[in-house]
């Protein structure tokens, strides 16, 4: 078995160089692991950073690492369709570039799947010890209560939609079969991705399992980027469209599991 854990990276300099040594160095016993880093041309130092973590650690041969440069940032969505097209592995597990969740969840997301008691893990924040009340904002509590109830709401529009009881459809924590992949159209280029790739996985068949996982939530002033107020219309858009959309790529068609090149530098083992 290998997984290839495929991180987006676009202006996470106070995070980014810990979140990839924490990568590298999480065991995976009996698990072959790949690193593939989408970085999409950040101006606070991340690609830098990002650079010399490619340079320290390209030789290894224990641990292949692909990364690609883009010209410039076109979202959370775009970055990760490009990270499926480069990746390798037997299972996808997707990162993203901050400190919210922690890599130790790695063995207990995987080990469903390699069981072979599931083909698509959920990583739940809403399993864990604080309930539905997972976002804290240190200087604004009234925000921390608005996004945990419109979070409560989102999900529970998504289930209604889907027919389904999950606790948490947003996770970062996406963890399926590669194999899952194979003839889905996504076009979704923002964190609308996120709702388009596990409605489309459900209605392809697979049945996601949740797993309770670690969570320490940040604040805006610490990078959040999720826009509080123009980000979730089009949330709401993508649960639909993706309810009623074409599933699977129209014969002669190419699939659109990833972007159009705009690979600027490309370095791999």
């Amino acid at each position: 078995m290998k997984v290839s854990i495929l991180i987006s990276v676009y202006n996470e300099a106070a995070t980014v160089a810990t979140l990839l040594e924490r990568v590298w160095t999480q065991p995976l016993p009996g698990i072959t692991k790949e690193i593939i880093i989408v970085e999409s041309n950040s101006n606070d130092g991340s690609r830098e950073i990002v650079a010399d973590f490619v340079r320290r650690y390209a030789a290894s041969s224990s641990i292949r690492i692909n990364v690609i440069f883009q010209d410039r940032a076109r979202g959370k969505g775009h970055a990760i369709r490009e990270a499926f097209a480069a990746a390798t592995g037997n299972i996808y597990l997707i990162q993203d570039a901050d400190l919210e969740y922690d890599v130790s969840d790695y063995p207990d997301l995987l080990k469903p799947i390699t069981e072979g008691r599931s083909a698509f893990v959920l990583g739940s924040r809403y399993l864990g010890p604080r309930g539905w009340k997972i976002r804290t904002f240190e200087r604004n509590s009234f925000l921390s209560g608005v996004a945990n109830v419109a979070g409560i709401l989102l999900h529970s529009f998504f289930n209604i939609v889907y027919g389904t009881r999950l606790t948490d459809p947003t996770t970062m924590y996406k963890v399926f079969r590669a194999d899952c992949l194979n003839g889905l159209n996504f076009t979704c280029e923002r964190f609308d991705f996120d709702w388009e790739l596990v409605g489309k996985l459900i209605r392809a068949g697979f049945e996601p399992l949740e797993i309770s996982v670690n969570y320490r939530s940040r604040a805006f002033h610490q990078g959040k980027k999720i826009r509080m107020f123009k980000d979730p219309p089009t949330w709401i858009i993508a649960i639909l469209k993706t309810r009623f959309a074409t599933l699977y790529v129209p014969k002669g068609r190419a699939a659109q599991v990833s972007a159009p090149p705009t690979v600027k530098v490309r370095r791999r083992r």
